[in-house]
């Protein structure tokens, strides 16, 4: 499966050319409520590119789906990570990761899957000790598969929503 997505798409850093893109597909994969508003993708994809991998459709050249976070050192998630980019520290060796999208035509193809196994892999590369995600209790789960231990309720209330705090030490 991997070699199969390997070929089918190229994964890399996300361009600043790509912001206005990554922030569409934002509002394709989550409501209203939960989605990240256009000025803030551009602007956490202004100061972290590099903690925004990308897959691209390589016969088409768009997004096919990405995950986007920022660096820390802090241990535990909060709200303010998906409102305030400046919370970005290049140096942090934790990444709270702020969002997986992948577009609804490339979904059960085990990309979301690929996509997470890449990044951890790429940020373990770079020095980073964990990543921290939140999520629904319905995606606990496919979370769970990767790797990921679920650490109970978190310190989170974005989109009104009840969220679980996640980690994978790299």
């Amino acid at each position: 499966m991997e070699l199969k997505l390997n070929e089918r798409y190229e994964f890399r850093s996300i361009r600043q050319e790509e912001a206005e893109e990554a922030s569409e597909i934002e509002y394709i994969c989550f409501p209203p409520n939960e989605a990240c508003s256009r000025r803030m993708m551009l602007e956490r994809i202004a100061k972290a590119p590099e903690l925004c991998l990308v897959a691209v459709d390589k016969e088409n050249g768009r997004i096919a789906g990405f995950l986007n976070g920022l660096a820390t050192n802090e241990a535990a998630f909060r709200d303010e990570f998906f409102t305030d980019a400046d919370l970005h520290d290049p140096d942090g060796k934790i990444v709270m990761l702020l969002g997986l999208d992948v577009r609804p035509e490339y979904r059960r193809q085990g990309l979301a899957r690929e996509i997470m196994r890449q990044y951890a892999s790429r940020e373990r590369e770079n020095g980073r000790q964990m990543l921290i995600l939140t999520c629904l209790p319905d995606k606990l789960p496919m979370y769970k598969k990767m790797g990921y231990l679920d650490k109970g309720i978190a310190n989170s209330a974005w989109g009104g929503e009840q969220w679980h705090e996640m980690t994978l030490t790299l």
